[in-house]
């Protein structure tokens, strides 16, 4: 007698909190993390990014409700909202309490930071955002971007002083000189914020990096808490040998959903793969994540790899064989 996978259980009360799927079935399939973009446009244009544009309307709160609700019936355990700028939202704080009722267990949001004045921060904090991620590309702006610390110490000041969420700060290496991470990460730390290294990838998620940005991705990474230390060997891995192969559970383990309501592997393979969200199954949660991804070796994009990292362990068909040495 075959055993079957449990099925879908749905709430017929559009106004109800969806059923996930079994707990059996989470464990082994659901999403760790989903980000799903709530906006493409963007009030900055860094020159690395392919992740934004100047024209894009939000996304319709209620078009997002529904993409919410169908992840959270994909028994996806945490969510965070993106862009674009994600601030540039009308509704964001209505969204983000919308996130706590569906029942996530982990809602947060990634930001350039630049609208984070008081008014908005507390509003965060009643609406139950449960963490915010900002990258800083360096001290001084330049040609290549304006998300620097001289044009965001105030706004990291007002989340030092309102903000009753976690915060994570990291300081990017690719975009400016490479001492000048090491400076946003040290003024992280004496913020009291969680401090993180970040490393600028190209458009398809890979990794160049010059030998004085490798000695200070070194530098910066002797200094951040052991428990991140240890998951950034992947990093060490790919900046001294090029690659550091992992079986990618992306489509999973990890959803990128974009502004159109497309499930891709990431933000950078977007042109690779896609499904719509309102279409995915239980059965497509299952058939990602054994489906060997040929971009893993070189990929850079942390949220995969970290979604992707209690299953290393168990297998994905034709894995070894491609990566025997």
């Amino acid at each position: 007698m075959l055993l079957q996978e449990p099925v879908l259980r749905q709430d017929s009360s559009r106004n109800g909190t969806p059923k996930p799927p079994s707990l059996s079935f989470r464990l082994r399939y659901s999403p760790f993390l989903a980000q799903l973009v709530v906006i493409r446009r963007c009030n900055l244009s860094c020159g690395y990014c392919s992740e934004y544009d100047k024209s894009s309307q939000p996304v319709p709160f209620e078009v997002l409700e529904e993409r919410l609700r169908k992840l959270r019936e994909l028994g996806t355990f945490g969510i965070s909202l993106t862009g674009g700028e994600p601030t540039l939202h009308p509704e964001l704080p209505r969204l983000i309490r919308k996130c706590r009722e569906l029942g996530f267990l982990r809602t947060g949001m990634i930001s350039n930071g630049f609208f984070l004045r008081p008014e908005l921060i507390e509003k965060l904090n009643k609406s139950g955002l449960q963490e915010i991620q900002i990258s800083i590309d360096g001290v001084h702006a330049n040609e290549t971007t304006q998300k620097v610390l001289d044009n965001l110490k105030k706004r990291l000041q007002a989340l030092k002083e309102h903000a009753r969420f976690e915060v994570t700060v990291s300081g990017v290496i690719g975009a400016s000189p490479p001492e000048e991470a090491e400076e946003v990460v040290s003024v992280a730390s004496e913020m009291g914020f969680t401090p993180r290294v970040l490393l600028v990838h190209d458009s398809n998620g890979q990794l160049k990096l010059n030998s004085n940005e490798i000695k200070t991705f070194e530098n910066i990474v002797k200094r951040l808490p052991k428990s991140w230390k240890e998951f950034s060997n992947y990093r060490k891995r790919l900046v001294h040998q090029g690659s550091s192969p992992f079986k990618c559970r992306a489509g999973s383990r990890y959803l990128y959903v974009d502004e159109f309501g497309k499930v891709n592997w990431c933000s950078q393979t977007r042109a690779v793969w896609s499904k719509n969200l309102m279409n995915y199954t239980l059965d497509d949660l299952r058939e990602q994540f054994y489906r060997y991804k040929s971009c893993h070796a070189t990929c850079t994009i942390g949220c995969a790899r970290s979604a992707s990292q209690l299953d290393n362990w168990r297998r994905q068909p034709g894995f070894l064989a491609r990566n025997a040495h």
